[in-house]
């Protein structure tokens, strides 16, 4: 997902020791038909919960005889990029020559390791586009490896008053077979109206619950659609109470606190600033870092990168 402002604001952020509820911001998203999203990861109060460094949320829009979803051809490094529905259908082509289909309850998700392009659009046939977009930072470790994809569609499974899909890490007895290179939780829940559920949680992560829809508490404190609430290390459990006469739905994210420093803009997570403009200057040249995405029929061939702010860019402070 791409933010091409050519002269985003400039904000110097510090160390971030933020505790409480992040409220989004509505970005465009791609091309020259951008659509609007809610972006809540990363905000100046926190940069990161565990290794999720980016949360997009959109919808439900009804793209019925519009344009829908359309970005073109934009690359990636560093990352993972995690695409989940609740409504609607993309079609995902990237350069390591995978053509898949992004639908409801099911998880995509992309590796970008070294370097990677990919195209995402919304099919003709969806008339209500809705869900989120999130980035997995990659560590050190792992974060100039290979290009890789996986598919992977989680039972919905009881627990007490809600309804869970697991399809990052484990929760609730339920475990996603998805490869991540740290620890991580990534899950949908739907709580029933009026429901309390306390769910056991590891102590050890860190924790966020991104509300789609719903009248909820989280850890007693009542979030608006499109908050994201934070809870810091040192819990054992986290209870969510549907305070409404309908279901709620919420996305819970967590991972232990990412311990390296990151450089993130555009599209590309490195560690400095002259990582960020080698990945630019690789991306405008063509370089065979990136690849191509075969296939994609837009009117726009691929997203050229927007202009290097002119100040040097800092790491996020943990």
């Amino acid at each position: 997902m791409s933010n091409t402002d050519a002269a985003p604001r400039e904000l110097d952020c510090g160390p971030s020791r933020f505790t409480g509820v992040l409220h989004a911001r509505e970005v465009p998203l791609g091309g020259p038909r951008a659509m609007l999203v809610r972006r809540t990861l990363p905000a100046k109060e926190r940069s990161m919960v565990g290794a999720w460094c980016f949360a997009d949320h959109y919808g439900p829009q009804d793209v019925h005889g519009g344009p829908g979803m359309d970005v073109p051809p934009h690359p990636h490094t560093g990352l993972q990029t995690v695409s989940w529905l609740f409504s609607g259908e993309i079609e995902h082509r990237d350069s390591a020559g995978v053509h898949a289909m992004v639908r409801p309850g099911e998880l995509n998700l992309m590796t970008a390791g070294a370097g990677i392009c990919h195209s995402e659009v919304s099919t003709p046939a969806t008339t209500m586009l809705h869900g989120v977009q999130l980035w997995v930072a990659l560590p050190e470790s792992a974060r100039d490896g290979h290009r890789d994809f996986a598919h992977y569609a989680p039972p919905a499974v009881a627990l007490g008053g809600a309804t869970v899909r697991v399809f990052l890490g484990a929760l609730g007895g339920q475990r996603s077979p998805v490869h991540t290179f740290t620890p991580l939780l990534g899950a949908q829940l739907d709580v029933a109206p009026g429901a309390s559920v306390v769910l056991d949680i590891d102590p050890t992560f860190e924790h966020g619950a991104l509300l789609d829809r719903g009248d909820v508490e989280v850890a007693g404190t009542p979030l608006a659609v499109a908050d994201l609430c934070y809870q810091s290390p040192g819990c054992d459990r986290l209870e969510i109470v549907n305070r409404g006469d309908v279901p709620a739905r919420l996305i819970l994210l967590g991972g232990p606190p990412f311990p390296e420093r990151l450089v993130m803009w555009w599209n590309f997570v490195g560690r400095s600033h002259e990582d960020i403009v080698a990945y630019r200057e690789a991306w405008q040249a063509g370089d065979d870092r990136f690849g191509a995405v075969q296939g994609y029929r837009g009117a726009v061939g691929r997203l050229p990168a927007p202009v290097l702010p002119g100040v040097r860019l800092k790491p996020r402070e943990r």
